[in-house]
């Protein structure tokens, strides 16, 4: 049997990162929490169990110990396109490697 006082933790855990996602992400809408499956075998929860209002739990690949909130929104589409600028950044200027104690090696324009 599950301490009942950890079920309730995590539930109070789980409520506050869903309010702060929906506050953060408004045009998100989140519909689950992601536990490594370790965890949701350790807390008795069940993969699709409804434990808040409109948000299930889903087996994720995550870590042990660490949950997250699942939405239909993208999150990284800043970090993509950072990434993408600075491969091009990359791509068009080539750098000579300096190697300490190494002689200088001419590069060619």
């Amino acid at each position: 049997m599950v301490d009942t006082a950890k079920i309730a933790k995590n539930l109070e855990r789980f409520a506050q990162a869903v309010a702060a996602h929906d506050r953060e992400n408004p045009t998100h809408n989140a519909y689950g929490i992601g536990l490594a499956h370790f965890d949701m075998e350790r807390l008795g929860l069940e993969e699709g169990e409804e434990i808040l209002p409109g948000i299930t739990i889903h087996a994720d690949g995550g870590v042990t110990g660490n949950f997250r909130v699942l939405c239909d929104g993208e999150h990284d589409e800043g970090a993509v396109e950072a990434e993408e600028e600075t491969v091009e950044a990359v791509a068009k200027e080539p750098l000579p490697m300096i190697v300490p104690g190494a002689p200088p090696f001419p590069f060619e324009q």
